[in-house]
């Protein structure tokens, strides 16, 4: 038998043995969210570095694996990034949404995009753009704040304690602020999540949420903007934008309020 095929099991598919050990080291940096040396990389896949670093060139020459300067730590690299962001937008939900956030965006008057749960916490999948947009990071692939933006605040709502503790863990914290409990308090409460000057000054936002046939949270609908000019009253006419047209989604969807 080719060494490089990986035996059928269970009269499965035989796949590509070396494809299947590489991939140990990229499901190792997907796990920790974070860049790790050769010798923690390699412990953390299984195996000796000397066997790790040759996957690591080639992953290098592809860009799922990118090296710190200097000969430092690898992390996930920009195919990576791109490979995760397709997968998220091929997401139904996001299909479904992506049309009325430009609708969103053209009523308010202020940038709307759609966040949905990532491997680190919300992550920015579209952005319908102002007239004005406000110069912050809103791209796709911006990971926002769990604990200090409106994204944040939604999601960690209405997930599982155990989620939102591993994503709390990847920004250095062991446990919830207590101030943030009564974010998500507010969230659940009034259906809609804000942050006003929270982690850029003088920058507002307003999230709400779309749930699936389960009743999961499946994506958050925010509108962000300068604080001067953005109306963050949960009871507002943004609010209540934001309100309707994630109700409007989650039917489609085919979720039913208790």
């Amino acid at each position: 038998m080719d060494s490089q095929t990986a035996p059928a099991e269970r009269g499965g598919p035989r796949g590509i043995q070396s494809i299947e050990v590489g991939g140990q080291l990229l499901i190792a940096l997907a796990h920790h969210g974070r860049p790790l040396a050769l010798k923690d990389l390699a412990r953390e896949a299984g195996m000796p570095p000397a066997k790790a670093h040759p996957y690591l060139v080639s992953f290098i020459k592809l860009g799922l694996v990118e090296q710190e300067a200097g000969g430092g730590r690898y992390g996930l690299g920009p195919l990576a990034l791109q490979l995760g962001l397709i997968s998220l937008q091929q997401y139904d939900p996001v299909r479904l949404a992506t049309p009325r956030i430009e609708e969103l965006a053209a009523l308010l008057g202020h940038t709307v995009a759609i966040a949905v749960w990532g491997s680190r916490g919300p992550t920015i999948v579209r952005v319908a753009e102002a007239p004005t947009p406000v110069h912050i990071s809103m791209r796709h692939g911006t990971v926002m704040s769990l604990t200090g933006t409106a994204s944040g605040r939604l999601f960690a709502a209405h997930l599982a304690p155990t989620q939102v503790l591993a994503a709390l863990r990847l920004d250095g914290l062991e446990q919830a602020p207590p101030e943030l409990e009564a974010h998500l308090a507010q969230a659940r409460l009034v259906g809609i999540a804000a942050s006003q000057d929270g982690v850029v000054a003088g920058v507002s936002a307003l999230a709400a949420p779309v749930f699936d046939d389960q009743g999961r949270m499946a994506l958050s609908l925010t509108a962000i903007g300068a604080s001067g000019s953005f109306d963050a009253r949960l009871d507002g006419p943004a609010a209540q934008a934001l309100k309707r047209v994630g109700l409007e989604l989650s039917r489609q969807l085919g979720w039913r309020e208790a």
